[in-house]
């Protein structure tokens, strides 16, 4: 005879407290069914918290439901609360119910009325310390907490900018130390080796570059702490691409674009006026070209009405400290 478990929630955002009365019932049920349950005036869109929450419980036997529906919240918010969430419930899990599972108090009273027996998970808190709330309100300290596809939404992302030879892969490393992690590296770089040499460039090749970086990005924030740095983005791409083919297609904007407004971001724009190493893979040693490098991305990230600060400084030590500065690390 096949067992069925319930919890419900808003999920807002899923946390590893969540997560774990959804791995009590699978453990105890054949099938446990999540009911992400959202309405209008809240702070996460719940369609994005039901995609949370399939991310995170994937394995078979889970399956999440997603209910968007203005209703009461509470019981002393109207008379038929009961009856009015006893039919929502019976619209989206029409099978018999036979766990309900929670750690809050109402696990009990929400059995009651769906007909199935209560299994408070954890109400005390103890096995998983945290809140939804205490999520929202800091996620830094509770980042241990966050499942990895809900990160990059609390995430900050800090980009370096810059010319040639301006600092960006030295800093990006300090700056993800300060952290304990490492940069996302640059992997315009990486294909210019693999596959062009510094050598006859098509548009092709930097949308590759784009989407190569982009899911470079994504991994990594995936496992990443409450601060990502990246070394270099589309932005930089969009540059090389203007200098290179001496245009650039508009599709490679678009996307820049809207890379550029995901999330939390910031970009730290490295001033050129720094010396000149030849690195063996660089095209620009002239100061006037370096300078025209450094105003194109200015406009890109005015265009884009990105949040950025100007690093300058005579050497690594203060451009360092200028960037800890700007990001209120100092």
């Amino acid at each position: 005879m096949t067992t069925r478990g319930f919890l419900l929630g808003k999920f807002m955002p899923p946390h590893a407290g969540h997560l774990h009365c959804a791995e009590v019932g699978r453990a105890r049920c054949d099938e446990m069914t999540v009911l992400v349950c959202s309405h209008d005036a809240e702070p996460i869109d719940g369609c994005l918290r039901a995609e949370w929450m399939r991310a995170c419980l994937t394995a078979p036997g889970y399956r999440v439901v997603h209910m968007h529906r203005d209703i009461p919240q509470a019981p002393e918010d109207h008379p038929d609360f009961w009856p009015i969430w006893r039919a929502a419930i019976a619209e989206h899990h029409p099978e018999p119910i036979d766990w309900v599972f929670g750690s809050e108090a109402y696990v009990h009273r929400l059995a009651a009325e769906v007909g199935a027996r209560p299994f408070p998970v954890d109400p005390e808190r103890r096995v998983v310390p945290v809140s939804a709330s205490a999520i929202r309100a800091d996620p830094s300290a509770h980042w241990g907490h966050v499942p990895s596809p809900v990160r990059s939404f609390f995430q900050r992302r800090v980009v370096l900018l810059g010319a040639e030879s301006t600092g960006k892969t030295t800093l990006s490393e300090a700056l993800a130390s300060d952290q304990g992690a490492v940069p996302v590296p640059e992997y315009g770089r990486d294909y210019d080796a693999l596959f062009r040499h510094g050598q006859t460039w098509e548009a092709d090749d930097f949308a590759a570059i784009v989407d190569g970086h982009a899911a470079l990005a994504t991994a990594v924030a995936m496992r990443g702490g409450p601060m990502v740095i990246e070394d270099t983005d589309a932005i930089q791409t969009l540059v090389w691409a203007e200098a290179l083919l001496g245009s650039v297609p508009k599709e490679l904007v678009a996307q820049a674009q809207s890379l550029a407004g995901e999330g939390r971001k910031t970009y730290l724009l490295l001033d050129h006026a720094t010396p000149w190493h030849d690195d063996g893979t660089r095209h620009f040693p002239d100061p006037a070209r370096r300078a025209w490098f450094t105003e194109r991305l200015e406009a890109w990230l005015e265009a884009f009405g990105a949040d950025w600060h100007r690093i300058s400084g005579p050497d690594w030590a203060a451009r360092a400290a200028a960037a800890r500065s700007a990001l209120g690390c100092a």
